[in-house]
């Protein structure tokens, strides 16, 4: 089993720019030692680690994680892609086979029209050279903008994550479901089964995320769908445990093959994961 989307970080790095004291559940360091237990009891064996920070140094210590740990068993990075050097920069970094995608915050990115600029089109070109996903961090409103992304660029392999971050504690879901509807039926993008519950009321129950966990599957499939834990931010929603014994019980109704898909294959195909073989190969040369 595969946790597809999980995060580390190191305040004393100094690059988290949206994680402040306010946050207290979450302003302080968390390392491969505070969820290997977490991993352990839920009987997940391998993680793919996804940035938190737009830099590329922290990129370099991600890698550095999935070095010394053998269970991370991919990196979904940050590369500055308007930059004019992108494709030399994740030529560079692609050297280690343990890095299987970058991820730009669109969430962030003031502009809905930014992932459409032609200034992207090279950092683009090179994710497809070099074998690289693209994780989408989007919400609702950037759904139509990433349709037009994936019609201009159908060689591009993406993933959805968090589901898109639907408005589940609005109310809100028919423009969100529709959008993802067209974007499984006519795009070739899969979706990350994760950060459902932090987009719920403090007080969300199953039945509150059951309609868009029903709605993802249906679209998607189980061949396109992966669970994520994003950990630790679901430490903020009821924690690890619950998300993952609330994801089980919402999809008790799967297959057993339709739930290993989801649990681990869907990811190990994605991202391509690194064999031992590569894993002992992955340091970029010098």
């Amino acid at each position: 089993m595969i946790d597809a989307h999980q995060h580390f970080w190191r305040l004393a790095r100094g690059d988290y720019g949206w994680l402040t004291p306010e946050q207290a559940v979450l302003y302080r360091d968390f390392e491969p030692t505070h969820l290997a237990p977490l991993m352990k009891a839920a009987g997940i064996g391998r993680s793919i680690v996804v940035q938190a920070a737009p830099s590329l140094e922290e990129t370099h210590f991600l890698l550095a994680i999935a070095e010394q740990t053998p269970w991370v068993a991919g990196v979904v990075g940050w590369v500055d892609l308007e930059r004019p050097d992108a494709p030399d920069v994740l030529a560079e970094i692609a050297g280690d086979a343990t890095l299987r995608g970058v991820r730009p915050m669109i969430q962030d990115i003031p502009d809905p029209d930014w992932m459409l600029g032609s200034q992207l089109l090279s950092a683009f070109n090179a994710l497809v050279a070099h074998d690289l996903a693209l994780d989408v961090l989007v919400r609702p409103v950037h759904l139509p903008k990433l349709l037009t992304l994936l019609e201009a660029h159908p060689e591009l392999r993406v993933v959805i994550d968090h589901a898109a971050k639907p408005e589940i504690a609005a109310g809100r879901f028919g423009d969100w479901a529709e959008m993802m509807s067209r974007l499984a039926r006519e795009t070739g993008a899969f979706c990350k089964l994760s950060g459902l519950a932090t987009e719920a009321a403090p007080a969300w129950t199953p039945e509150d995320l059951r309609p868009y966990v029903d709605h993802v599957l249906a679209c998607f499939g189980a061949e396109r769908v992966m669970w994520g834990s994003d950990w630790p931010v679901v430490e903020t929603a009821g924690g690890y445990k619950l998300w993952r014994e609330t994801s089980l019980m919402l999809l008790e109704s799967l297959t057993e093959s339709e739930r290993c898909a989801v649990f681990g294959e869907t990811a190990e195909r994605f991202y391509a994961l690194p064999t031992d073989e590569r894993r002992d190969q992955r340091k970029p040369k010098k």
